[in-house]
């Protein structure tokens, strides 16, 4: 045999944990903004809320429109919210918000800032930051 006489040193082996959800997360939340280019009228938080269902409505039919989606934050200013859904209609939601292009006969866009299983992870956006 050759090299017997070199014994080789037994490495220990890489201390490695696998972790697994044992459950997903039940909702996920998205930070949006509603960019409207021209200063028109913007909508209130219940119009808001209908334009978020119209747009499930129109791309997903009347089963889109029954999408448990919650509006937990408005801001009228910024035109910008956080929004709540189930984990299993969150590719529902985030398309159909991708496809709205007209508010009350205006040209507008939904923009998907951030998403996360996780409320606290949208409190902070270290892009922001200022020091």
């Amino acid at each position: 045999r050759p090299g017997a006489g070199m014994e080789r040193a037994e490495l220990p082996a890489a201390a490695f944990e696998r972790r697994v959800l044992r459950r997903a997360a039940e909702h996920h939340y998205l930070r949006v903004r509603l960019e409207l280019p021209d200063g028109g009228a913007r909508p209130s938080a219940v119009q808001f809320k209908q334009l978020v269902v119209s747009a499930l409505r129109e791309l997903h039919g009347e089963v889109g429109a029954a999408l448990p989606v919650d509006v937990l934050t408005y801001e009228e200013k910024s035109l910008s919210s956080i929004l709540r859904v189930i984990s299993s209609g969150l590719v529902k939601l985030w398309s159909a918000l991708t496809l709205v292009g007209v508010y009350q006969n205006r040209r507008c866009a939904f923009r998907v800032l951030q998403t996360s299983p996780f409320l606290l992870a949208l409190s902070g956006n270290s892009r922001e930051l200022v020091l």
